[in-house]
């Protein structure tokens, strides 16, 4: 078959669609993505060598009773177009939006021209773009069973949410931790802000490491904090800052606990390894969605949920040692972690297009 995988946007759009696209590959169908024209995307994808990248104009709706709906309407009107003639010369069989509104086009597009068309979407609360794209597709894929509801005219299958490849084999601690220049006798936080920024969250971080000499800190910051963060940070030992992180495997294998956004693909990263974590939604999130993820995990106790405007570095201190100084209570998050996972989320996707 040949497949369209639609996934640009942020990374939590992105790494689930490269996941879905090597199990396609594997299977011997050709794939191509198509990525949005924003830096994160190039940034992103640019370490999948053996996949094949194109772009697409991302046209995010605004308010449906608003002036910019006119423009809107225009610019995805040519963007519909220029997907059509996409799908055309590639001979496209079938369309999988990995959610977002870069997935809107290319779907309808593809439904259009007679392709098979698909939805996933990964949170526990869908987004605006995928339950408009859901009306031309012949199936939905849901991350969380609790997405379900919200798709009651479609065939809706919980697939879960996929995995890269590199996350699903980790190396080992002692390998990551040399690799990453960390002290692998250290108990090690892994620190990520998410696509979308994070200034506060990096801030009560570099506070919280100076209170914690003892602890080893990971921390991601994203290219535009970089330079501030570390300014606030100034000489240490047992914090390591990245601005970007190309081997997240090995993050994770060289980590005890995550500190970080509850974006969905990020915490299937995490159930998937069998992480602890403590999850601060983005404040901002579209109909905070996130907090509706991290609630998810908090339930089974995978998990601890903190409110961005309610956590100083005097409590990010407390909980993290809390449960760093509690193996017991550690190793039970990471199982609970794990058994929130669907391991074979990518194999799932692909039956149900290749059935």
């Amino acid at each position: 078959m040949k497949i369209i995988i639609a996934c640009g946007g942020t990374g939590g759009h992105l790494f689930p669609g490269v996941a879905v696209a090597q199990e396609l590959k594997s299977r011997g169908h050709e794939v191509k993505l198509l990525i949005s024209q924003k830096k994160v995307d190039a940034r992103a994808s640019e370490k999948y060598k053996n996949l094949d990248f194109d772009t697409v104009p991302a046209v995010a709706k605004p308010k449906t009773l608003s002036l910019k709906m006119l423009p809107f309407m225009w610019k995805m009107w040519k963007t519909v177009g220029q997907c059509k003639r996409m799908h055309k010369e590639f001979g496209t069989d079938a369309v999988i939006g990995m959610g977002g509104f870069t997935s809107l086009a290319p779907v309808l597009a593809g439904h259009k021209m007679g392709a098979k068309a698909y939805v996933h979407d990964s949170n526990a609360l869908p987004g605006k773009a995928n339950r408009l794209t859901a009306r031309w597709c012949d199936k939905v894929f849901i991350g969380f069973e609790a997405a379900r509801k919200f798709f009651p005219e479609n065939e809706v299958e919980l697939t879960g949410t996929p995995v890269r490849d590199e996350i699903r084999e980790l190396p080992n601690r002692d390998a990551a931790s040399e690799k990453l220049g960390l002290d692998v006798t250290k108990k090690t936080v892994l620190v990520m802000g998410g696509s979308q920024g994070a200034k506060r969250l990096n801030s009560l971080v570099v506070e919280a490491s100076k209170a914690m000499p003892d602890v080893q800190f990971l921390q991601i910051t994203g290219h535009g904090d970089y330079e501030r963060v570390k300014a606030e940070l100034g000489e240490t030992e047992n914090h390591k800052l990245l601005a970007f992180c190309d081997d997240m495997a090995s993050a994770y294998a060289a980590s005890d606990i995550a500190l970080m956004r509850s974006g969905a693909s990020s915490l299937t990263e995490l159930s998937y390894i069998g992480m602890a974590s403590i999850l601060v939604p983005y404040p901002t999130a579209a109909d905070d969605h996130q907090t509706l993820n991290a609630e998810v995990f908090e339930a089974v106790d995978a998990a601890l949920l903190r409110k961005e405007a309610d956590l100083g570095a005097g409590e990010l201190v407390a909980d993290l040692a809390a449960v760093l100084g509690d193996t017991e209570r550690l190793v039970n998050m990471a199982a609970a972690a794990d058994g929130l996972s669907i391991k074979d989320a990518a194999e799932r996707i692909c039956k149900a297009v290749e059935g």
